[in-house]
This record gives C-alpha cells, structure tokens and sequence, in this order.
C-alpha cells in the first residue's frame, strides 16, 4: 500500500487501535430524507461529538454537511447509487468519480456490490474501474458487498458473507464491509478469509440498544475492524451517546454492560 493511502487512512481509522468507526449516512438516494438525517449537518456534527471515525456521503451532501466548526471527522464519498422505488433497486451504478472526491475533500471513497443481483457483473466492473482510479490517485476504498439476488437464499450465511468479503479483497479494497453472520464462531471464517480489515453493517434498526451492542462486541470478537453502521446509530435517541458506547467496545475493549452504562448515564 502506497503513502498516501497510509495517511488518508488514518484519518478514517484510529491510529492506536487500527478499527474505525463509520456512520454512513448516504440513505437520502435509497430511502430519501428519513428520521435522523433530516438535517445532514446536525446528523454528522452527532456523531463526530460522540467520536466516530468517518462518515458516508454522497457528493450533494458534503456541502451540506460541512459544520465550519466541531470535532474533526474523515469524510467518505459514496459513489454508488439505487433507490428503494427501483423495480431493480439491487443494481447499484455509478453516481460519482474517485476525481470528483478528491475535490470534495474525500479522505475515502466507497462502492456497494450487491452478489447475486441481475446486475452483478456491471457492479463488478464498476468497482474494478474505482478500484484502479483509487490506486492512481492512492485513495482508500470501502467496499459495501452484500449476497442479494435469486439464488442468494439467506444473506447471513456465512459462506455467502465470506464470499463477498473476499471479492472486496480480491477487487483492490482496503476495507470491506458486510453483514454479520450472528456470532463471533461464524464471523470469525468471515474474517479469516480475509486479508484486508472488515466491519460490519448495521442492517434495519434493531429494537433494543443491547442487541446493537451485543453485536458490535461479537464482531469486535471475532477479528472484525469495527463498524459502518448507520440507522441503529443517527435513529438513536442520542446519536452521540450511542457512537461514545460503541467506541468503549470498539477502541477501549470495553463490555456491553459498560456501553449501556454510558447510554443509562445520558438519559
């Protein structure tokens, strides 16, 4: 890995500890203006207070984003796209370049890659085209790669997860994010299989702070990097206080019943 992917990186991870948190933060496209990014800045100014590593835009976003003030924050851009209005909403394309970043201000980029789709082999060949353009321009890549399509019949499996996170490797990501398989026994083939740093996805808002947490812990159990994950943390009823939880797990080595404390604590 070249320098200057050395040094973009570091502003997405955590030097000491080498894991990250992400929030994407790009479900306007998908999902439109939904509960907890409304307001884009607050959302973002939320979790860099709590102290999460990074957040996913999309390029219309950044501006929008940008607070002129706060704690410091990588910013990664998003270049992938689908919406959920789609008859076809598991074929993403292409929205924006590695060089429309760069002159965004990007400390990353990311792709999604749905497996499985009809448009499995477009997405592929997209993602080879960013991954070259990354390697040109040394910015880090973050890979979302997701079993989703006819012949995928549980995304979780973690064949399926271990799959797709060794394409993301395969392809020329430096990070790679994918679903959970449910315990640390199974993430852990997922991790294995893969030599470049993974975290998880959040998936839909789960019903309880416990069960997010739980599954940070798994994860962060198995081998996992951290997390990118995005409803279970900006639909938080203090977005803040649930990044400040996770990073007691993620980066201080800290148990479930520690984070909710934090979370009992603000409330």
């Amino acid at each position: 890995m070249g320098i200057g992917k050395l040094v973009r990186l570091e502003r997405i991870m955590n030097r000491t500890t080498r894991r990250t948190i992400i929030v994407p933060m790009d479900h306007g496209v998908s999902s439109g203006p939904i509960e907890g990014i409304v307001d884009i800045k607050w959302a973002v100014d939320e979790v860099a207070q709590g102290g999460a590593n990074a957040v996913v835009l999309h390029k219309g976003m950044v501006r929008a984003g940008h607070r002129g003030g706060g704690k410091d924050i990588g910013l990664i851009v998003h270049l992938s796209a689908s919406t959920d209005l789609s008859p076809s909403k598991n074929d993403k394309v292409l929205v924006c370049s590695v060089e429309e970043a760069i002159k965004l201000g990007a400390d990353a980029v990311s792709v999604h890659v749905n497996i499985g789709a009809d448009g499995e082999r477009e997405m592929l060949r997209d993602m080879g085209i960013v991954s070259k353009a990354c390697e040109e321009w040394q910015m880090p890549l973050l890979a979302m790669i997701y079993g989703r399509g006819p012949k995928i019949e549980n995304q979780y499996d973690p064949k399926v997860v271990a799959h797709c996170a060794r394409i993301g490797a395969e392809l020329g990501a430096d990070v790679v994010k994918v679903p959970y398989t449910g315990d640390p026994e199974s993430f852990s083939i997922v991790v294995d299989g893969t030599p470049i740093p993974v975290v998880i996805a959040g998936g839909p808002k789960m019903k309880s702070e416990r069960e997010v947490l739980e599954m940070v812990l798994g994860a962060v159990k198995a081998g996992a990097a951290g997390l990118s994950i995005g409803r279970n943390i900006f639909q938080a009823k203090k977005p803040s206080l649930m990044v400040k939880a996770m990073a007691t797990i993620v980066h201080e080595g800290g148990t479930v019943e520690e984070a909710l404390q934090i979370l009992r604590g603000g409330k």
